[in-house]
């Protein structure tokens, strides 16, 4: 192939955007039998059908807006936050929204893309996709990355409870994964999220994850589950990706539903915080704020 062919036939290659836009089709012809999630309902989204999340084949906004209060590395940026999620977290800041489908206003991704232009334009240095919980909108997602520049930088921002059909649909889209590690052990995620086998689906998105785009991973310290669920979750990062981003927060309100769990009625003492960090230390995780 000669030079010229070779930048003729890169030429045709179709867009971040293009390539969204066909794969919007099929996300949307997979909520036939929705499989989005790790809960693998396989209920019909588009006759009306509900599974655990409670989304049905529309999607809508109950929040679109320049945020600040993300990693710095991300900041500023153009958040987009879906309603719905797949995860009961009696602990959600956002509880209301998240667990409500009917939140907000209807999507408009054109409008959405519209707005995020302008914030990249007056210095925003990324678009954010979020939640609730974003993997049970794929649809409406690549409907947004469709509509979007396709030199945006993108950010998932995620529960990590994605299913093998949706990190396909996902794959080559987003920049950087913001990933929750939330619980060290399946009895607390059972005990404060209503969620099975939670343990082994995060494990195996993250290291998806860690493989096709940049992972940054969460963890919210939360009174009373430093040693079962953080220093669990701190061994297993530090075997399984040494050197990705570690955010540690440790700024736990007791929002929603939390006084349900007498432990979580308070926020987190200084010595927990400061055994969460020695953990840290202790695994030579790479933390950044």
């Amino acid at each position: 192939m000669t030079c010229a062919e070779d930048i003729a036939t890169r030429a045709r290659l179709p867009s971040r955007s293009e390539i969204a836009r066909g794969r919007a089709e099929s996300a949307r012809a997979a909520l036939a039998d929705c499989r989005l999630c790790a809960h693998q309902c396989g209920v019909n989204r588009l006759v009306g059908e509900r599974g655990l999340c409670r989304a049905g084949a529309t999607t809508r906004v109950f929040m679109a807006q320049v945020e600040v209060s993300d990693e710095l590395e991300l900041i500023p940026t153009f958040a987009i936050a879906l309603s719905g999620c797949d995860l009961r977290c009696a602990f959600c800041i956002t509880g209301a929204e998240s667990w409500n489908t009917r939140a907000g206003a209807p999507l408009d991704a054109a409008s959405l893309a519209a707005r995020a232009r302008t914030a990249l334009d007056q210095g925003a240095r990324t678009v954010m996709v979020l939640g609730g919980e974003p993997t049970i909108h794929l649809p409406a997602v690549l409907e947004i990355i469709a509509a979007l520049p396709d030199n945006a930088k993108l950010v998932w921002k995620t529960n990590a409870h994605a299913s093998a059909q949706a990190r396909a649909l996902l794959d080559g889209f987003f920049d950087v994964w913001l990933a929750d590690y939330k619980f060290g052990n399946d009895h607390c995620a059972e005990r404060l999220a209503r969620i099975s086998g939670y343990t082994g689906a995060v494990q195996e998105n993250l290291l998806w994850a860690n493989e096709h785009s940049e992972l940054i991973v969460r963890h919210l310290v939360m009174p009373g589950h430093v040693e079962c669920c953080w220093a669990p979750v701190a061994r297993w990062l530090s075997e399984h990706l040494p050197g990705v981003k570690v955010n540690l927060r440790a700024g736990f309100w007791p929002a929603w539903q939390a006084s349900r769990h007498s432990e979580l009625r308070g926020t987190v003492p200084t010595r927990e915080r400061e055994r969460a960090c020695q953990i840290a230390r202790d695994h030579g995780l790479n933390r950044i704020e």
